[in-house]
């Protein structure tokens, strides 16, 4: 068997490579102007916009070192991952590499987990976008506006990829563009030559005036890595949709070029303009969030307001990207055997039915625990899932650590996108990760995340493993 073959068996695309329609039933409806936005918009999350002010708290202005470490981490990880998805896009993503480089077990176990970690992610998205509109329109309660968010977008999934792209290409834009704009009036205001601000203009003096830049000492930057982690996640889902794409290769390979500047300006960049308008332990930072806090220093009109509307956005972008990412590996899982048969299945328009139908209910399913058994069961599952994208991202390191060796002997002309210094760098990267992991043992705010997530993780690999092993028997039989 030739290495293009094998390459197609694993479920890349046919015809040339890294162009035409997928292999498996999925239509190539995601065009160039989706993937980009898509690539864009998937490394921000509602997570930047909430949960950054608790992060600023904690660590002060050095919780730019603890964005710039997880922001490298997240860099190097989507560099392995564009190395793999590049010669091999697939609707499977490192679930499908990981079963061809490490074994069944690997791709069953990681495939499920990250399923789980998504539908998860659905009920606590549709669950805060529920409250804002609520508190838009109080006459309609949240939970019903959280089975019509859910409702809409599930529409939108089953209409075609072609629609999720479109949407997703409108909500990612509109985060975008607020982000680059509070950057550049931000940036102005920090100099003091916007017209009309309230802010004083200090330059970079809050970086330092209040405490020096680490003023809750040096430990604080690995608080605020646990603290920042988590709204990092989703920036693996442009390798999951590029292989329904005009271009699949083209796709991955810029999107993995393009996370450096993505992270700097959107995380690095955001946070920046925020320590240096407000000193860090400015108490609206936490009381109104740090972005309402800093457009409320400069002297903008209803930043509250305009936030929730961004937030809003953010948390529906969120929302259609998980379903979709659900729906897909679910998709991916069923087509290698270790899901039922009909989530392997297309309709006409290309769109795996059955996989989205049944990660909306899961979905659903969480939704109702979050409003009926918020305090016991969404609790355990908002914990037990917490970790997941952490242990995700490890595997990717190893899988890219085997998979290398093996594209080497099989396609070396397809390797287009490498991961640089390797394996030292792959290795390093993996060390900070199971750092961080090893970290949030000792942290007792992390402790039970942490635990809950890697017990599950267990019992999943041990069905992958006990799968993996009747299968080979079988065959042996």
């Amino acid at each position: 068997m030739s290495s293009t073959t094998t390459l197609q068996k694993e479920g890349g695309p046919t015809g040339n490579p890294g162009d035409g329609q997928p292999s498996d039933g999925l239509k190539a409806g995601l065009k160039n102007r989706h993937l980009s936005m898509i690539a864009i918009g998937g490394v921000i999350g509602a997570g930047l916009f909430v949960g950054s002010g608790g992060g600023i708290a904690k660590a002060g202005p050095a919780i730019l070192i603890s964005y710039a470490l997880v922001g490298a981490m997240v860099v190097f990880v989507m560099r392995m991952l564009g190395e793999m998805a590049a010669t091999s896009p697939n609707s499977g993503s490192f679930s499908a590499y990981a079963d061809r480089a490490l074994g069944r077990w690997a791709g069953f176990s990681i495939g499920w987990l990250y399923w789980f970690f998504w539908v998860v992610v659905l009920a606590v998205e549709a669950t805060a976008g529920a409250a804002i509109l609520e508190s838009w329109i109080p006459a309609v309660p949240q939970w019903a506006w959280a089975l019509i968010v859910m409702a809409v977008l599930t529409a939108t999934n089953l209409g075609s990829v072609a629609s999720y792209g479109e949407f997703e290409f409108w909500f990612a834009g509109i985060k975008v563009v607020a982000i680059g704009a509070f950057v550049i009036v931000g940036m102005l205001a920090v100099f003091g030559v916007l017209p009309g601000s309230d802010n004083p203009g200090s330059g970079f003096a809050h970086l330092t005036d209040a405490g020096g830049f680490f003023p809750n000492g040096y430990g604080a930057v690995l608080t605020g890595v646990l603290m920042v982690v988590f709204s990092f996640m989703g920036s693996e889902i442009v390798t999951l949709a590029a292989g329904e794409s005009e271009n699949p290769r083209k796709a991955v390979t810029r999107a993995t070029n393009s996370v450096i500047w993505r992270i700097g300006v959107f995380y690095l960049g955001s946070i920046f303009i925020v320590l240096t308008l407000l000193p860090w332990n400015d108490k609206s930072i936490t009381e109104k969030g740090s972005y309402v806090a800093a457009l409320d220093s400069i002297g903008i009109a209803h930043a509250g307001t305009i936030m929730e509307v961004i937030v809003l956005t953010a948390v529906l972008s969120c929302l259609n990207s998980g379903l979709y990412t659900a729906s897909r590996m679910a998709f991916s899982l069923g087509e290698r055997g270790d899901a039922p048969k009909a989530f392997a299945k297309v309709n006409k328009n290309g769109v795996p039915v059955a996989a989205i139908l049944g990660s909306t209910v899961f979905g659903f399913v969480a939704v109702y625990f979050n409003y009926a058994f918020k305090d016991t069961v969404f609790n355990f599952l908002l914990n037990s899932s917490g970790a997941i994208a952490l242990f995700v991202w490890l595997v990717i390191c190893f899988t890219q650590l085997r998979m290398r060796g093996i594209l080497v002997r099989e396609a070396p002309e397809k390797l287009t996108v490498k991961m640089w210094l390797f394996p030292w760098l792959t290795w390093a990267t993996a060390a900070l990760i199971m750092f961080v992991i090893g970290y949030m043992f000792v942290d007792d705010a992390n402790r039970e995340v942490v635990t809950l997530s890697t017990l599950v993780a267990g019992v999943v690999v041990l069905v992958g493993v006990v799968l993996d092993l009747r299968r080979k028997k079988a065959l042996q039989g």
